[in-house]
């Protein structure tokens, strides 16, 4: 593995890992009942931000592009998820986002023209595997509306992620990711609005938490996420994902002084071991430009 491709890989696996740390700042540091409005917060401004550092409007035919992508990546995913937390005990929904990237490799073959390959299906099921391990419980209950929440959101995710990859303008990842954030948040807007109370007056716990999900969470994570998007490819870099749970479960641990089960440590050595098949597989594949932004995938847009 090149020292290039390797320095994408970690900047790109830093996303997840701080998305592993938004439940406990969400249930320690932000009043509780506003997930939409939660949610806006975290992408409006975090869009805003990034548009003030790159200073870069859209072009009109990338508007409705912008559009969807917010709604897939942002709006729709994380309403859904969001649903499906609510109905579901946490395991089962996370265990029902885990299947994302299996859902990637399929997409990818139909939009991108991706082969499929039995390595990554392995690593795909591996990774799967190892967060129903890591986060399920025995006392695990089903709902059927939280169950069909929670594979939309990961369809969503999955649709967002490959189509970020064929929808690559000639701009950098800052940008980009700043026009999907304010699409993103312009749409959760009315919802937030319409479903949900105004917020109580913030505390300090509030302010920091709004800040670390909106700056850190939120900003930064996207820009190195869709920064691996265009470089690594959409199959290389949903497995990543299976990080953010396992990320969790170790700040639970460590944090919160939770146990660790002989089940969970299993789980993170399949869920490692899924990441690193995946890489290894994808490695083979990768296409001589994509260390750029893919003047291939530009082509398509």
């Amino acid at each position: 593995m090149t020292t290039r491709r390797s320095t994408d890989l970690l900047l790109t696996a830093l996303a997840p890992a701080i998305w592993g740390t938004t439940y406990l700042v969400t249930t320690n540091w932000l009043p509780a009942g506003y997930p939409l409005t939660v949610a806006t917060l975290r992408a409006l401004p975090a869009g805003i931000l990034l548009w003030l550092l790159g200073r870069q409007f859209p072009a009109r035919n990338w508007w409705l592009r912008l559009l969807v992508l917010g709604a897939l990546n942002f709006s729709f995913f994380w309403a859904m998820l969001f649903v499906s937390a609510y109905r579901l005990p946490g395991g089962v929904a996370a265990t029902l986002g885990a299947i994302q990237p299996l859902i990637v490799i399929g997409l990818s073959r139909v939009l991108l023209g991706s082969a499929i390959r039995m390595a990554a299906i392995a690593a795909a099921l591996a990774g799967l595997a190892g967060v129903a391990l890591l986060v399920l419980t025995p006392k695990a209950t089903l709902d059927a509306v939280g169950v069909a929440a929670g594979l939309a959101g990961a369809v969503s995710m999955a649709l967002g992620t490959v189509l970020t990859r064929r929808w690559q303008p000639p701009v950098p990842a800052l940008t980009f990711t700043a026009w999907q954030l304010t699409a993103g948040g312009i749409l959760l807007v009315p919802f937030a609005l319409w479903l949900e109370p105004p917020l109580p007056t913030p505390t300090l716990a509030n302010v920091l938490g709004m800040a670390w999900l909106t700056v850190i969470g939120g900003a930064l994570t996207y820009v190195l996420w869709f920064r691996g998007i265009a470089r690594l490819g959409p199959g290389a870099v949903a497995t990543l994902g299976f990080l953010s749970p396992l990320t969790a479960v170790l700040i639970g641990w460590i944090v919160l002084g939770q146990t660790l089960s002989t089940a969970q440590i299993a789980g993170m050595v399949l869920v490692l071991g899924g990441v690193w098949l995946s890489q290894r597989a994808q490695r083979s594949v990768a296409a001589p430009g994509q260390g750029s932004t893919g003047s291939s995938d530009r082509a398509r847009a």
